[in-house]
């Protein structure tokens, strides 16, 4: 995969640049992965429930950008004192939406039902030329002050 633009854009704040190749799904889940540990330590660490949700859903996120978005063009990752919030820019316009009712028993149509059940917020919003940013939160407690969440 050819190299992705990071753009810093604060102390906790990162933006990528994704090139429109294959293997971007597991590119957006390094870079989430690298960020979780950079800014929440441990807590950010494999293995921990809330760092694994959202690297989840950045994998399921990224793969409807791909899927039914066109193409993703960015990757926008912030840390707050208790939170990641993602964001995940593609070229259409259309906002996400499930494709009927969820059942366990399909072999695709999972992501959005998985968003909606993982992220403590999530939300779509058009972007400035004419693509939307598809955005989540996931709560992480930071390693300083709570115990082990594993």
């Amino acid at each position: 995969m050819a190299r992705t633009t990071e753009q810093p854009t604060g102390d906790r704040s990162l933006r990528y640049e994704l090139p429109a190749e294959p293997g971007v799904v597991a590119h957006c889940r390094a870079l989430t992965q690298r960020a979780l540990l950079r800014w929440f330590g441990s807590a950010g660490g494999p293995g921990r429930k809330a760092a694994d949700d959202a690297v989840l859903l950045v994998s399921e996120v990224v793969t409807n950008a791909c899927t039914h978005g066109g193409a993703p063009s960015a990757l926008h990752l912030t840390a707050t004192d208790r939170a990641l919030w993602v964001q995940i820019s593609d070229t259409s316009p259309a906002a996400p939406h499930p494709h009927g009712r969820h059942s366990a028993s399909h072999t695709s149509g999972h992501g959005l039902y998985l968003v909606q059940r993982l992220a403590a917020r999530w939300g779509c919003v058009p972007g400035s030329h004419g693509g939307k940013t598809v955005w989540f939160e996931v709560d992480i407690v930071p390693e300083a002050s709570a115990p082990d969440r594993s």
